[in-house]
């Protein structure tokens, strides 16, 4: 019987994802251990209404911003608004295998001042229409291609799908910069942000399954946010982040970047946005 912790939460974000958010409820409600609260909060959106009951507190938070959906802030008041001292941020798309919150506290109780980073493998279309998929996650899932080899994860290859620390060490790093919005960057300048501040990065084997949705290869839909977080952080930092999406918008004709700058020359119409479309 799974048991509520006390001292370890698990944080998400939200926006469109009601489906997502109770597949990781019901993988959460199966682990072998219980977290003392799910902390969600809702981006831009009505606070959601979970039906049901769960053996461990689910709260809910809003925050609405008028320049579109700001990870980093959403981030910051998680943490803030937590209630304990240990804390893991789960991607709302993330499903989390039966060992994830023991693993987590292994470690948080072998050493709480560095940064931990879990692991993450994809599953695909319909996993969930599958008989007794939640059995299967491991069986069905694919490992992520870049990392899946790697034995420890550079600050580089930091990803916020899964990751975990106490309040002090995310006081400690500076929490998300809020000047990134929409989409990418934010993730990355946190860990760089962590190794200035000698934050230790470890990897753990605390592993969530990805669930499917469609995404853009590369992504078209999200060309204006990635062009200007990625001036941002090289404005900050001197050097590139996503290097492999700024590279494909290059060779499409979408971008010119110089040593110091990258601006939109072109931008893709609805028909090339869909060919980018991922099913």
């Amino acid at each position: 019987m799974s048991k509520p912790l006390e001292n370890l939460a698990i944080l998400t974000l939200v926006h469109n994802r009601k489906a997502a958010l109770i597949n990781m409820l019901n993988g959460i409600l199966s682990g072998s251990l219980w977290p003392s609260e799910v902390l969600v909060v809702c981006m831009n959106e009505e606070a959601l209404l979970i039906e049901g009951s769960y053996p461990f507190p689910i709260r809910i938070i809003v925050l609405e911003n008028e320049a579109g959906l700001n990870l980093g802030a959403a981030r910051n008041l998680a943490i803030q608004e937590s209630s304990a001292k240990n804390n893991v941020f789960l991607d709302v798309d993330c499903i989390p295998d039966h060992q994830f919150l023991e693993t987590y506290l292994n470690h948080f109780v072998q050493n709480d001042d560095v940064l931990y980073s879990g692991r993450v493998r994809y599953l695909p279309a319909g996993f969930d229409k599958r008989k007794d998929w939640s059995a299967h996650l491991a069986e069905i899932s694919t490992p992520d291609p870049v990392r899946d080899e790697l034995e420890t994860y550079s600050y580089e290859l930091f990803w916020s799908l899964n990751f975990g620390c106490t309040k002090e060490i995310f006081k400690k790093i500076g929490g998300f910069d809020t000047r990134y919005t929409g989409y990418g960057g934010e993730d990355t300048d946190f860990a760089f942000q962590a190794r200035k501040h000698a934050v230790a990065l470890h990897t753990i084997n605390a592993c969530a399954y990805h669930q499917y949705h469609a995404s853009y290869q590369p992504p078209l839909n999200h060309l204006q946010s990635i062009t200007n977080n990625a001036s941002r952080f090289f404005s900050k930092w001197g050097k590139w982040p996503m290097e492999g999406w700024l590279k494909a918008f290059e060779d499409q004709g979408y971008v010119k970047r110089t040593n110091d700058t990258v601006e939109i020359v072109a931008w893709p119409s609805e028909t090339e946005i869909e060919a980018a479309l991922r099913r």
